[in-house]
């Protein structure tokens, strides 16, 4: 459906047949907020994502179409500046990081679709980025490796967005793989694909439908801590860089070393980093109980330890862990919002969604939103 309108907007806008590609948006099974302590993470990328038709042009100008907002947009490719808070301005970047590696574009022409839900925490940004610099890249013929397009795309949004991102969400779109998710070191940025079969369960996401505004203050506020920590810590652990340095068996010393208004969320980046190693042994062992387990325990570390969740996070969490045919659910990505990750037997799925719309409607006067999930292929082509 999306390709077919794609096409016909292209040919509208543009009077063309362009090349189409596709990036992913991702999930994380486990592993929130350690990317940025350079610990571990364990996203996928999922079916829905971000649609992308591009051609050349002959008029030394690049012609931008989106879908979503039905809005058209022309930058010069020698001359331009980012558009704080607009969509184009992620092609623009895309743009600038392709140029500063010492490619040469010429114009093009581009249209932008999606069938990610709107503030589900799929990360529709980086998909975009990830597309759009598939896209240039096939048009051109620049031959950039994907782990380079990944972090092109981090610094276009650190850059361009002004979004203190890290390399999870761009890796996972370029680098997903149907039926797998990644565990990512996201020091060496280099991971392994782990198998994960569900056989009678589903990954569902259900969306609060709310974002509440001190997201980014406390976004901060945490990254700030987990730093000042490293700091007082390196005195006696030397060498260490990050939080990801210090094992999970120092907990105890840690503690004792802190104040007590960073122990926290120090302990919080230790023990999720812990979790996700352990989550990766439970998937490897066909353990989905025990997985299911990692997902609450790291939900409670992040509402109690790193105080990033909100009351409707917590009730959906708190509701699920009630229900029968539940194995685990938790927040997922940077908190105050956004959606739950739940791991449901499919038998038990109709009653779930029946019972937690109800639930949470009686609570908050909101609908959620379910999203199922696959896990899928990353950026590619598409006919």
């Amino acid at each position: 459906m999306m390709k077919a309108l794609l096409r016909a907007e292209f040919e509208s806008q543009f009077d063309g047949e362009p090349l189409l590609f596709f990036a992913p948006g991702r999930i994380n099974l486990i592993g929130e907020h350690t990317d940025y302590q350079e610990g571990f993470v364990f996203p996928a990328a999922v079916e829905q994502g971000i649609y992308i038709g591009i051609q050349r042009n002959e008029i030394a100008h690049c012609r931008l179409f989106s879908i979503d907002f039905q809005e058209s947009y022309t930058f010069d490719p020698t001359s331009f500046s980012p558009k704080k808070g607009h969509w184009s301005t992620y092609v623009m970047g895309m743009v600038s990081q392709l140029q500063q590696a010492g490619f040469s574009l010429g114009a093009f022409d581009m249209v932008i679709g999606g069938n990610i839900p709107v503030g589900a925490g799929l990360s529709s940004s980086a998909a975009l980025s990830v597309a759009v610099g598939t896209a240039i890249s096939h048009l051109f013929n620049l031959s950039v490796d994907k782990k380079s397009l990944a972090r092109y795309s981090q610094k276009s949004e650190q850059l361009f967005a002004g979004l203190k991102c890290g390399i999870m969400d761009p890796y996972a779109s370029i680098f997903g793989e149907k039926g797998h998710a990644l565990l990512l070191d996201c020091r060496s940025n280099t991971h392994q694909s782990i198998s994960l079969t569900l056989t009678n369960h589903q990954l569902l996401l259900v969306n609060t439908k709310v974002k509440h505004s001190l997201a980014d203050t406390a976004y901060n506020d945490r990254r700030a801590a987990c730093e000042d920590s490293v700091r007082i810590l390196e005195k006696d652990y030397l060498g260490i860089k990050t939080l990801r340095d210090i094992p999970f068996s120092q907990l105890d010393r840690v503690k004792k070393l802190l104040p007590a208004k960073l122990w926290p969320k120090a302990k919080h980046i230790i023990t999720e980093n812990q979790r996700v190693l352990d989550a990766k042994v439970a998937i490897e062992r066909g353990n989905l109980e025990a997985l299911g387990q990692h997902m609450y325990l790291s939900h409670q570390s992040l509402r109690e330890d790193y105080e990033v969740s909100c009351e409707e996070l917590d009730f959906l969490v708190n509701t699920a862990k009630t229900m029968d045919g539940v194995l685990g659910a938790r927040m997922m990505g940077g908190g105050f919002g956004g959606c739950t990750l739940n791991l449901v037997e499919t038998s038990h799925l109709p009653d779930f969604e029946s019972k937690i719309r109800e639930s949470y409607l009686n609570r908050f006067q909101l609908s959620p939103e379910f999203i199922p999930v696959e896990l899928s292929a990353g950026a590619k082509g598409v006919s």
